[in-house]
């Protein structure tokens, strides 16, 4: 195998996870006197983790303020997190080719740990991975590399046999600051921005993930 830990991202990437951010992000705006935004909107802002996306939606108002709309956000999204939440095509399979031949299997997001434990348990995947690294890990979250480095730490495989999977420009740069390959997808959430971060493979289909992985 030409890798041997795979590292994914988790919002667009293993999980459509659009319409419960949405839905959690309109109602945190509702409860704030502020019209709800459509999906295109929401999507654009995700992958910073959530206390980026609630300044955003509010216009990065004072820090009292973002606080206010981050609690309303995470209350209502940590009980909404699997209503609509669901696997990409032939994520699952994939997933499971992997682990059968011994890749070992991570998380790397910038949502809270807690709610991507939660989130992957529910969609039936959680047993395959063996460690996740969320947004509130480490002081630091993605683009900064501490956070893949450290999984990288804790399966004992070095970053130059690791890929990391992800579907934005965020997970690009992430991947060269630790010295990790990357793979993008196609289907994501943020694909502008991934593909001009200029990634050197992009996959259109799941399946092709083990191709990759086998080199």
């Amino acid at each position: 195998m030409r890798y041997r830990h795979v590292a994914f991202d988790l919002d667009g990437t293993l999980a459509d996870t659009r319409a419960d951010i949405v839905a959690a992000a309109n109602a945190m705006l509702t409860e704030l006197g502020r019209p709800p935004q459509p999906l295109e909107v929401v999507q654009g802002y995700v992958g910073e983790g959530a206390r980026r996306l609630v300044e955003r939606l509010l216009g990065a108002p004072e820090p009292a303020a973002v606080a206010g709309g981050l609690r309303r956000f995470l209350d209502f999204y940590a009980r909404h997190l699997l209503d609509a939440t669901r696997l990409y095509p032939g994520v699952a399979d994939a997933l499971a080719a992997l682990a059968a031949r011994g890749i070992v299997l991570t998380v790397c997001t910038n949502k809270p740990e807690a709610m991507s434990r939660t989130i992957l348990d529910g969609l039936r995947v959680g047993r395959l991975f063996r460690e996740v690294v969320g947004g509130d890990t480490l002081p630091t979250r993605k683009p900064d590399p501490q956070g893949l480095l450290l999984l990288c730490e804790r399966v004992g495989i070095p970053p130059g046999d690791a890929l990391l999977v992800g579907d934005s420009g965020i997970d690009v740069h992430t991947a060269r600051a630790a010295g990790v390959a990357f793979c993008g997808v196609a289907w994501g959430l943020t694909p502008e921005g991934m593909w001009a971060a200029e990634p050197s493979l992009v996959i259109d289909d799941a399946a092709a993930l083990l191709g990759v992985v086998e080199g």
